[in-house]
C-alpha cells in the first residue's frame, strides 16, 4: 500500500450546470440522483460514506489512482455522482479518505502477535505487511513513485503517517520504546529497503515471496549488527536478541 490526484481531472466533474458555485453537487441534485434508485438501502451517513470509500480503496487498489474517475466510484458504489461529491467533494478528498481507510487497515494488520520471539514478531508483520502490498498493488506502486507534487499535503501526511505506524510496529516487535539516533535511522533506513523490495518485486516477482520475506529479515539483522559498532542500545539490543 505521486502527481496521481492533485489534478483532480477535469474529464471527472459535473459541467457547471450540475454543480453548485463552490464546487459541491446541488443538495436538490442528491435528493434526485438518490430518489431515483429504487430499492437502494437506507444507510447512515457514516455507513454510506464508508461505502464508497471501501468502493474507492479497492479500485485504487488495481489502478493508478489518475486513471479512475468519480463516476467509476459511484457505478462501483452503485450509488450516483451526486452523491459521491455531496460527500467528498472531488476525487483529491476521496482518494484521502481511501489513504486513511488503507492506512487503518495496514495498523490492525502490522500488530505483532503477543507471543513468540522478537525476529518470529518481526517475519509475521512482515509478511502481513507483504500481503497488503500485494493486495494493493496499484495504488502501493503509485504511492511510492509519484512526483513530489503526489506526495505533498494531505496525501503526503498519510504517507508519513504510515510509515510511523509501521514504525512503531517494528520498535514494539523488538521489544523498545525510545530508539535513540542510531537505532531511529537504521530501523528508517531498513524500511526504506523495504519499500523499495516490495516496489521492485510488484515489478519483476521473480523471487518467491518467501524468500524476499527472508531476505528482509536477515537484511534487518545485518543492519542492526553494523549499528551494533556505532551504539551501545543497539549492541545491548543485539544482545538480547541473540539471547531469544
Amino acid at each position: 500500500m505521486d502527481s496521481v490526484l492533485l489534478d483532480a481531472g477535469s474529464d471527472t466533474l459535473p459541467s457547471v450546470g450540475d454543480r453548485a458555485v463552490d464546487g459541491h453537487e446541488p443538495a436538490q441534485a442528491v435528493r434526485r440522483s438518490s430518489d431515483s434508485r429504487p430499492g437502494r438501502r437506507r444507510l447512515s451517513v457514516d455507513e454510506r460514506r464508508d461505502e464508497l470509500i471501501s468502493a474507492a480503496l479497492e479500485l485504487f487498489s488495481d489502478r493508478p489512482p489518475e486513471d479512475i474517475s468519480i463516476d467509476d466510484v459511484a457505478d462501483a458504489a452503485g450509488a450516483s455522482r451526486a452523491l459521491v461529491y455531496h460527500y467528498f467533494g472531488g476525487k483529491q478528498e476521496l482518494y484521502v479518505a481511501a489513504l486513511h481507510s488503507a492506512a487503518k487497515q495496514l495498523d490492525d494488520l502490522l500488530r505483532p502477535p503477543a507471543e513468540g520471539k522478537p525476529l518470529e514478531r518481526l517475519a509475521v508483520s512482515l509478511h502481513r505487511y507483504f500481503d497488503f502490498v500485494e493486495d494493493h498493488a496499484a495504488g502501493f506502486v503509485a504511492l511510492l513513485r509519484g512526483g513530489p507534487a503526489y506526495r505533498s499535503g494531505e496525501v503526503g501526511e498519510v504517507l508519513d503517517g504510515i510509515r510511523g505506524l509501521v514504525m512503531n510496529h517494528i520498535t514494539t516487535s523488538i521489544g523498545v520504546e525510545a530508539p535513540g539516533p542510531v537505532l531511529r535511522i537504521t530501523l528508517r533506513s531498513w524500511m526504506a529497503s523495504v519499500e523499495t523490495a516490495g516496489l521492485d518485486w510488484l515489478e519483476h516477482r521473480d523471487l518467491p515471496r518467501a524468500e524476499l520475506e527472508s531476505l528482509m529479515v536477515d537484511h534487518h539483522v545485518v543492519l542492526l549488527n553494523v549499528a551494533a559498532r556505532h551504539d551501545p542500545e543497539v549492541a545491548a539490543l543485539l544482545g538480547r536478541l541473540a539471547e531469544d
